[in-house]
């Protein structure tokens, strides 16, 4: 996943529409002094303080030097702001209606035509964040947002000034903001994407991706990002849906392709065992029938020994009828039929309830549950190999696509093994070497993979993978066994 952060972002802002020549000339910035102290005094001066034209004259001074002479006084916006918001409260005619000056002071705080302030916040913001005062920097861009709500520039610094004081929910209602005011840039999308993933919120991320695509139709980290959310989500089918889309609009592009592929991949494997655990479940209840009823016959076997022994020891005591050793004997091989005859009625019923049980799982769509795991299983998987071709034919060295192809194989034949080395002696005498050929042939259709995928990338992992096919490649041959590649 490509991730986008904005770190960097104001060391772009360009102020050059606010610098003079080189830079301001000393003599305005001692004029600025002078001025800002003579106003700051008059302040505290009731009779010039009662007058608009008073807060009018203070609010362009600290305008200026908040876009002129910033070093004079870094949150000189601030002070303009509430200057210009007292000119509105002071200038009012007879008929309590804004006089003249409040009008302009109004229009100057609405952002109005010609108007300034809103510039000298986003100045002073920049400055503030260049340096690292972000609590100042974000408190500069909000109080433009007030000045100019429709404007993206103060919601755009804002969002990457909270983003980075970790105030994520602010960051979101910025970045929000600049979306609805119809600001373009794709990377604002992915970054309000990722804070809603974050926070699991996956319907909003895939919403706000959504929205830079209606600006940025064709941004592929945007598109690829949608695929990786839905992932995250565990919207697989519809992630597979949405990366078929960008593949089959941009067949070139590789990693759409493998990345493609690693989804079928992925899909398959969680279907093989899915096939694997409801194969043993089925098996279990016929397994279990068949032992119970091998079981049975063992114990209904007694009774014909038993009933030997009864006459045999019978024929003994009319020989010998005050033969008390005799007779004992044979109570006791009659108590012993009996409490066989007892086990056997109680394993009648055991047989009975089990093989209702396995009859009962295949009639309840188990068997079909289990065709179409298989289906689905196989479909997946001729995906990912057709995929991971595909990808090769674009470049026959991507890494991924070789490493995964060659570890498809070698699960397939280590899966195959598996039912080697559940045989008994019987089973592989049928059928044991020709499975063996077949596993060592997915294991010879590995190691290829593995080979070329080291030569493009030396990486330990398929080093090790190559080990090993190599190790069970010579075991066959000691035994030979001919590899039998399907």
């Amino acid at each position: 996943m490509k991730k986008l952060f904005f770190v960097s972002a104001l060391s772009l802002f360009s102020m050059s529409a606010f610098a003079q020549d080189d830079a301001v000339n000393k003599a305005v910035v001692d004029q600025f002094r002078k001025d800002k102290e003579k106003s700051d005094k008059d302040v505290s001066d009731a009779k010039a303080s009662a007058k608009a034209s008073f807060w009018m004259e203070r609010a362009k001074l600290y305008e200026n030097i908040a876009l002129q002479g910033s070093e004079v006084d870094s949150s000189a916006a601030k002070t303009s702001l509430e200057a210009y918001k007292k000119v509105v409260e002071l200038d009012k005619t007879k008929k309590g209606e804004p006089g003249k000056s409040a009008k302009e002071a109004e229009n100057v705080l609405a952002g109005g035509e010609g108007s300034q302030l809103f510039n000298a916040f986003v100045k002073q913001g920049a400055e503030k964040y260049q340096a690292k005062n972000l609590a100042g920097a974000l408190e500069m861009f909000t109080a433009a947002q007030e000045i100019n709500k429709k404007d993206t520039l103060a919601s755009l610094y804002g969002g990457i000034a909270a983003q980075q004081l970790e105030k994520k929910d602010v960051a979101k209602e910025q970045f929000e903001k600049y979306a609805a005011n119809g600001g373009k840039d794709p990377s604002v999308f992915y970054g309000l994407a990722q804070l809603y993933r974050e926070e699991k919120n996956f319907d909003k991320a895939i919403e706000a991706l959504n929205k830079g695509l209606a600006q940025s139709p064709n941004n592929k980290d945007l598109k690829a990002e949608v695929v990786n959310i839905l992932l995250a989500s565990g919207n697989e089918s519809k992630a597979i849906s949405e990366l078929e889309a960008l593949a089959q609009a941009d067949p070139k592009n590789i990693q759409n392709v493998v990345n493609l592929a690693i989804l079928y991949d992925n899909m398959q494997r969680t279907a093989a065992d899915s096939v694997k655990q409801m194969s043993a479940k089925m098996g279990s209840g016929s397994k279990s029938a068949a032992s119970l009823t091998k079981n049975l016959e063992a114990e209904k076997g007694k009774i014909e020994v038993f009933d030997g022994e009864v006459k045999r020891i019978g024929a003994l005591i009319k020989k010998q009828p005050k033969n008390a050793d005799l007779k004992r004997q044979l109570a006791e091989v009659n108590a012993k039929k009996k409490e066989t005859i007892a086990t056997i009625a109680t394993m009648e019923g055991e047989v009975k309830t089990a093989t209702e049980a396995a009859q009962s799982s295949a009639s309840s769509g188990s068997e079909k549950q289990l065709a179409d795991l298989k289906a689905k299983q196989k479909d997946a998987s001729d995906k990912a190999i057709a995929n991971y071709k595909k990808a090769l034919e674009i470049d026959g060295a991507n890494y991924d696509a070789l490493y995964n192809l060659g570890v498809f194989y070698f699960n397939e034949a280590v899966q195959l093994k598996g039912e080697v080395d559940n045989m008994n002696m019987t089973e592989y005498q049928q059928r044991g070497k020709e499975i063996e050929g077949r596993v060592c042939g997915k294991f010879k259709k590995a190691k290829p993979y593995f080979e070329k995928a080291i030569q493009a990338k030396d990486e330990a992992e398929a080093k090790d993978n190559l080990t090993t096919v190599n190790g069970v490649l010579e075991q066959f041959a000691s035994k030979q066994v001919a590899c039998v590649e399907e």
